[in-house]
Protein backbone atom coordinates (compact mmCIF):
# COMPACT_ATOMS: atom_id res chain seq x y z
CA UNK A 1 0.00 0.00 0.00
CA UNK A 2 1.49 3.47 -0.69
CA UNK A 3 0.87 7.13 -0.07
CA UNK A 4 -2.29 7.53 -2.21
CA UNK A 5 -3.83 4.35 -1.06
CA UNK A 6 -6.78 4.77 1.40
CA UNK A 7 -9.34 3.40 3.07
CA UNK A 8 -12.55 4.84 4.66
CA UNK A 9 -15.56 3.60 5.92
CA UNK A 10 -18.55 5.49 5.32
CA UNK A 11 -22.17 7.01 7.57
CA UNK A 12 -23.61 4.45 9.58
CA UNK A 13 -20.84 1.87 8.96
CA UNK A 14 -18.12 4.03 9.96
CA UNK A 15 -20.20 4.84 13.39
CA UNK A 16 -20.77 1.24 14.27
CA UNK A 17 -16.73 0.57 13.57
CA UNK A 18 -16.43 3.93 15.78
CA UNK A 19 -18.76 2.26 18.59
CA UNK A 20 -17.16 -1.06 18.79
CA UNK A 21 -13.71 0.08 19.12
CA UNK A 22 -15.16 2.21 22.52
CA UNK A 23 -16.83 -0.99 23.60
CA UNK A 24 -13.65 -3.43 23.27
CA UNK A 25 -11.92 -0.11 25.06
CA UNK A 26 -14.28 -0.35 27.83
CA UNK A 27 -14.40 -3.65 28.18
CA UNK A 28 -10.40 -4.12 27.91
CA UNK A 29 -10.15 -1.19 30.74
CA UNK A 30 -12.32 -3.94 32.78
CA UNK A 31 -10.13 -5.83 35.23
CA UNK A 32 -12.37 -9.01 34.85
CA UNK A 33 -11.56 -9.04 30.89
CA UNK A 34 -7.51 -8.74 31.53
CA UNK A 35 -5.12 -11.27 32.06
CA UNK A 36 -2.84 -9.39 34.28
CA UNK A 37 -4.19 -6.76 36.51
CA UNK A 38 -5.18 -3.11 34.57
CA UNK A 39 -2.20 -0.22 35.73
CA UNK A 40 -3.53 2.87 36.95
CA UNK A 41 -1.65 5.69 37.87
CA UNK A 42 -1.87 8.95 38.78
CA UNK A 43 -5.15 10.69 39.77
CA UNK A 44 -6.78 8.11 38.96
CA UNK A 45 -6.00 5.88 42.14
CA UNK A 46 -7.04 8.62 44.52
CA UNK A 47 -9.89 7.74 46.49
CA UNK A 48 -13.68 9.68 46.24
CA UNK A 49 -12.52 10.83 50.16
CA UNK A 50 -9.94 12.64 48.32
CA UNK A 51 -11.79 14.31 45.92
CA UNK A 52 -14.53 15.75 47.68
CA UNK A 53 -11.98 17.43 50.43
CA UNK A 54 -10.04 18.42 47.47
CA UNK A 55 -12.98 20.02 45.54
CA UNK A 56 -14.20 21.16 48.68
CA UNK A 57 -11.41 22.96 49.61
CA UNK A 58 -10.11 24.44 46.39
CA UNK A 59 -14.15 26.19 46.45
CA UNK A 60 -12.72 27.73 49.51
CA UNK A 61 -9.92 29.47 47.70
CA UNK A 62 -6.84 27.09 49.72
CA UNK A 63 -4.45 27.94 47.17
CA UNK A 64 -2.87 24.07 47.64
CA UNK A 65 -5.95 22.64 47.09
CA UNK A 66 -7.12 24.51 43.92
CA UNK A 67 -3.37 23.28 42.03
CA UNK A 68 -4.56 19.45 43.18
CA UNK A 69 -8.34 19.99 42.16
CA UNK A 70 -6.68 21.22 38.47
CA UNK A 71 -4.76 17.71 38.63
CA UNK A 72 -7.66 16.02 38.89
CA UNK A 73 -9.15 18.05 35.71
CA UNK A 74 -5.46 17.07 34.00
CA UNK A 75 -5.88 13.84 34.72
CA UNK A 76 -9.72 13.32 33.51
CA UNK A 77 -8.46 15.43 30.50
CA UNK A 78 -5.95 13.41 29.15
CA UNK A 79 -8.29 10.05 29.86
CA UNK A 80 -10.96 11.62 27.96
CA UNK A 81 -8.83 12.92 24.93
CA UNK A 82 -7.16 9.69 24.98
CA UNK A 83 -10.35 7.95 25.02
CA UNK A 84 -11.57 10.02 22.02
CA UNK A 85 -8.76 9.70 19.50
CA UNK A 86 -8.63 6.04 19.86
CA UNK A 87 -12.38 6.18 19.22
CA UNK A 88 -12.71 9.06 17.28
CA UNK A 89 -15.36 10.36 18.44
CA UNK A 90 -16.18 12.86 21.46
CA UNK A 91 -16.46 10.24 24.70
CA UNK A 92 -18.07 12.98 26.74
CA UNK A 93 -20.72 14.30 24.14
CA UNK A 94 -19.76 17.95 24.17
CA UNK A 95 -19.93 17.83 28.05
CA UNK A 96 -16.96 19.82 29.06
CA UNK A 97 -14.63 18.88 32.06
CA UNK A 98 -15.80 21.04 34.57
CA UNK A 99 -19.20 19.45 33.99
CA UNK A 100 -17.74 15.86 34.05
CA UNK A 101 -15.94 17.24 37.55
CA UNK A 102 -19.32 17.97 38.81
CA UNK A 103 -21.56 14.92 38.08
CA UNK A 104 -18.08 12.87 39.50
CA UNK A 105 -19.53 14.52 43.18
CA UNK A 106 -23.01 13.47 42.64
CA UNK A 107 -21.48 10.16 41.31
CA UNK A 108 -20.12 9.55 44.55
CA UNK A 109 -22.98 10.17 46.31
CA UNK A 110 -23.82 6.77 45.48
CA UNK A 111 -20.42 4.93 45.12
CA UNK A 112 -18.23 6.87 47.60
CA UNK A 113 -15.51 3.40 47.82
CA UNK A 114 -14.78 4.30 43.55
CA UNK A 115 -11.54 5.63 42.97
CA UNK A 116 -11.10 8.82 40.53
CA UNK A 117 -10.78 5.92 37.58
CA UNK A 118 -13.60 4.28 37.84
CA UNK A 119 -15.98 7.43 38.62
CA UNK A 120 -14.66 8.49 35.25
CA UNK A 121 -14.78 5.86 33.62
CA UNK A 122 -18.34 4.93 34.56
CA UNK A 123 -19.60 8.13 33.60
CA UNK A 124 -18.26 8.02 30.28
CA UNK A 125 -19.85 4.72 29.47
CA UNK A 126 -23.45 6.54 30.75
CA UNK A 127 -22.67 9.52 28.76
CA UNK A 128 -22.07 6.54 25.37
CA UNK A 129 -25.13 4.85 26.83
CA UNK A 130 -23.20 1.76 27.82
CA UNK A 131 -24.33 1.87 31.01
Amino acid sequence: MNETDTFSLSGSLAMQVKAAILVLLFLISSPSFAEEPVQVSGYGVKSCEDYMKVTAAAEFGQESMIAHYLNYQEWLAGLSTGLSLATGMDVLHGVKIKGVMRRILVYYDDHPTDDFFTASMDLIKILNGLK
